[in-house]
């Protein structure tokens, strides 16, 4: 699901909101989302999972084209980790 299609189907589903009301909505969610993980902090949804942030440690790689060692720095990544409703919801057995 793209962010149009989401902004869509929760327009749809609330037709006592404009669309551009809804567009404003999800940016605000998302900007905070992102603001809360750059500020190193983790974001929880009961029931769907939490996004959090890792740090990657400095590492030695090899350039797969030259096989030339490149020294990678430390980062950030984030990480997402499925709540237990939502895990359960994908792996129900048939």
């Amino acid at each position: 699901m793209t962010r149009s299609e989401l902004i869509e189907k929760i327009a749809a589903k609330n037709p006592h909101l404009m669309v551009k009301d809804v567009e404003r909505i999800v940016a605000v969610v998302f900007d905070k989302i992102i603001s809360t993980l750059a500020a190193g902090d983790r974001v929880e949804f009961r029931g769907f999972g939490a996004f959090s942030v890792r740090k990657r440690t400095p590492r030695v790689a090899k350039n797969p084209r030259t096989g030339e060692q490149v020294s990678v720095e430390e980062r950030n990544i984030p990480h997402f980790k499925t709540g237990k409703q939502l895990f359960e919801l994908l792996n129900k057995k048939k």
